[in-house]
């Protein structure tokens, strides 16, 4: 039976005939987890380059050498979308940040809102979570994680070039999301989401936004959907339609 293909992020520009060293977690997997064996093929990224195909050369104690034989893959334009969101417990930050990644965000922005209840990140381990689901969903690039910033100063440094879909519980318009940034897609090429605390956001906060000559403010539905199941569904809605 053929073995899935293993797939890793190696954070170093790659290029043919190199030879890479793999330690730690990567070793660990590939030796005792995966049980790799020499010749066995990994493919590698980098963030920078594209995908590269390389064979195991050899395995010791402590690491497992690979040497590069052919690019798979270059880089390509993908869709400039960012996240901002309010911090939110932990396991559903992580369930946000690996399905976003997947989803093709380019960068995300913590936001403390009024309503957040939640302001403590974990960088480490959210910058494993964007390497995890990349090296699964055979992305090529890594999102960014900003500092986390309050919301009045991403309403006062965003760019008025990019769109802000602002995913408003409370929005009274008829129109759906699908048909309302259809009729902005001509009008920009890149995308900020905002997704709000469970608690959503205060008036002073939706009244401030309402002032941003970028804002598209859009409903998800008649429900109130917890702020990661939102993240999804306003990332699908937005990629189905920049897409086409």
């Amino acid at each position: 039976m053929k073995k899935s293909k293993t797939r890793l992020f190696i954070n170093k520009k790659l290029s043919s005939d190199m030879i890479v060293d793999i330690k730690d977690k990567q070793f660990h997997l590939l030796k005792n987890v995966l049980r790799c064996k020499i010749n066995d093929e990994i493919i590698l990224f980098d963030n920078q380059t594209g995908e590269w195909c390389s064979n195991i050369l050899g395995i010791d104690k402590s690491s497992i050498s690979l040497q590069i034989s052919k690019k798979n893959k270059n880089l390509i334009n993908e869709a400039d979308i960012w996240l901002a969101f309010a911090p939110i417990k932990l396991h559903r930050l992580n369930i946000t940040i690996q399905k976003s990644t997947e989803l093709g965000v380019s960068k995300f922005i913590p936001c403390i809102t009024n309503f957040t209840n939640n302001s403590f990140l974990n960088y480490k381990n959210l910058n494993l979570n964007i390497i995890e689901a990349a090296e699964q969903c055979e992305r090529l690039t890594l999102p960014s994680i900003e500092k986390q910033m309050s919301i009045s100063d991403l309403i006062k440094n965003h760019p008025k070039d990019r769109a802000l879909i602002f995913c408003n519980e409370h929005f009274q318009g008829k129109e759906n999301m699908f048909s309302m940034i259809n009729k902005e897609k001509k009008n920009y090429k890149k995308w900020t989401l905002l997704i709000g605390p469970e608690g959503g956001f205060s008036q002073d906060e939706c009244n401030e936004l309402e002032k941003m000559s970028s804002i598209i403010s859009v409903s998800l539905g008649r429900r109130i959907l917890r702020s990661d199941t939102a993240a999804m569904v306003a990332l699908y809605c937005l990629q189905s339609i920049i897409d086409n």
